[in-house]
């Protein structure tokens, strides 16, 4: 086989994943909306919440087993005709997602929790932890940053409890980004497509095939949770089942990407800015927003309205508007910070990401200021 066929053949199976989650999904998340509606299981609506109306939060129940029912009968399909590239591709693989999807399914079940019956953000921090533990088991770690921070190679114990960091991190801003209709849905399909392009170009195909699959089971909820009406009742929302859900697949990726084989990527450009990339709005707001609360002496944990996407609403966007304008500042993070990467140390691409995002936030909220002076209304705390 030759190296285009080989290219044939592992995109194939990321169209096939995508699709047999896609249709999954497609299928049972109108099932669950009927399930919902009929148990009245529904999202309480208070003055915190943006949307009006009744509408199920269960979205998520769908996500994970629809990639891994497509992610398993691909590979399983592939294995029992023979394939030589699957075993190939699977050797040393199966650990880290075997782990992943231990992980997945404790951070499955504490949302589903969490969703029906509310489960207190310490329960879910143990959780989150315990999710980190079993990936850092799998050998999935980051011990080397790149020249990211001026560091490079990192003792194994620092290694394990920087990765632990960062999933308890990246799993809460995924979690808290969900502001509004199709953001995290939005940001998160985004980040997928971006990390299965780079395995897929890395040779690194199984962990391709796990963002396509899970970017797959993402469309139809962003169809139903952007463009379903709640009164003809077919609007859901993705809940904490789906957030942690999928925060912890982006996770994955990302310390798959920083801990790839050494061809992983080419030489011109940086793991740690490719990994970064996809996640910097999601990370950098929950940054702002906890230290926003510790500022002005509240608990950092309970939810408020001062979410960058609560900035947009409260400078006169409505909903479509805001989503819009935070997905293109993604995919313009995630283009910048790659094309720069070859040529600009990755220490000055981090900081500008940092100036900009600051800059921003900064000009947002007097914007704002200025908005509510005219109005003479108190539009954002």
């Amino acid at each position: 086989m030759t190296a285009q066929d080989n290219l044939i053949y592992w995109l194939q199976n990321d169209i096939l994943v995508f699709a047999i989650s896609f249709i999954i999904s497609g299928i049972v998340i109108p099932k669950i909306i009927l399930i919902a509606f009929r148990k009245n299981l529904f999202d309480e609506v208070n003055e915190r919440k943006i949307h009006r109306g009744v509408v199920p939060r269960l979205g998520g129940i769908a996500f994970f087993p629809a990639f891994l029912f497509s992610m398993s009968l691909v590979m399983a399909g592939n294995l029992r005709m023979g394939c030589d590239l699957m075993h190939l591709a699977i050797d040393g693989r199966l650990m880290p997602l075997f782990f992943e999807f231990c992980a997945i399914i404790l951070l499955y079940l504490v949302g589903i929790a969490d969703d029906l019956i509310g489960v207190k953000y310490r329960a879910k921090f143990i959780v989150q932890i315990v999710s980190g533990l079993l990936l850092v088991s799998s050998g999935m770690y980051i011990s080397n940053f790149y020249g990211m921070l001026w560091l490079y190679t990192l003792p194994g114990w620092l290694s394990c409890l920087f990765t632990l960091l960062v999933v308890v991190y990246v799993v809460n801003a995924i979690n808290l980004i969900d502001g509004i209709d199709g953001l995290a849905s939005g940001l998160s399909t985004i980040a997928l497509g971006f990390y299965a392009v780079v395995f897929y170009i890395g040779g690194e195909y199984v962990y391709s095939m796990l963002s396509a699959a899970t970017a797959g089971t993402l469309f139809p909820f962003f169809y139903y949770n952007v463009f379903g009406d709640a009164k003809r009742q077919k609007k859901i929302f993705m809940g904490d089942t789906g957030a942690l859900t999928t925060g912890m697949v982006l996770v994955f990726c990302a310390v798959g990407v920083m801990c790839g084989r050494p061809d992983f990527l080419t030489e011109n450009y940086n793991p740690a800015i490719v990994a970064l990339s996809p996640l910097i709005i999601p990370c950098f707001d929950v940054f702002r927003v906890y230290f926003h609360r510790v500022k002005r002496r509240r608990n950092p944990f309970l939810p408020d309205k001062c979410h960058i996407h609560h900035k947009l609403l409260a400078l006169g966007m409505n909903q479509a508007a805001a989503l819009l304008t935070i997905l293109t500042a993604s995919l313009i993070f995630i283009g910048a910070n790659v094309l720069v990467s070859p040529w600009v140390n990755p220490n000055l691409i981090f900081l500008f990401d940092i100036v900009l995002w600051t800059v921003g936030n900064i000009l947002l909220t007097e914007a704002i200021r200025r908005r509510e002076k005219r109005l003479g209304l108190k539009l954002y705390d």
